[in-house]
């Protein structure tokens, strides 16, 4: 069974580069599935993902201000300079992954 990750409001926001209004109005709209925990809501991340791609506002801030500006840093266009993985597993092993910005780490510049 796949595990489901789910985020919070402010999460949400800040890993999409949108407002926690924007989010609220997307659950009180039924955009986006979520469940309440001790009066909070926890908001799936497929259905973030696939309201940010349905909504042109949204998608431009993900892409601007949000998940989307490390997209071209993670991208590798050809096998030649592609990790060995059994070299990235051993590393991985080795280093605790960077704190993203939305958990307190480097903002891009």
């Amino acid at each position: 069974m796949k595990p489901v990750i789910r985020l919070s409001v402010s999460e949400a926001a800040k890993m999409f580069g949108i407002s926690q209004r924007t989010v609220r109005r997307a659950i009180q709209g039924g955009e986006v599935t979520y469940v309440v925990v001790q009066g909070r809501y926890k908001i799936n991340f497929e259905s973030l993902l696939r309201w940010s791609q349905r909504t042109t506002t949204v998608k431009n801030k993900r892409d601007n201000l949000g998940l989307g500006q490390y997209v071209d840093q993670w991208k590798i266009s050809g096998k030649l300079y592609s990790p060995n993985p059994q070299a990235v597993n051993e590393e991985e092993e080795r280093q605790p992954p960077p704190t993203p910005p939305w958990e307190g780490g480097e903002p891009k510049k």
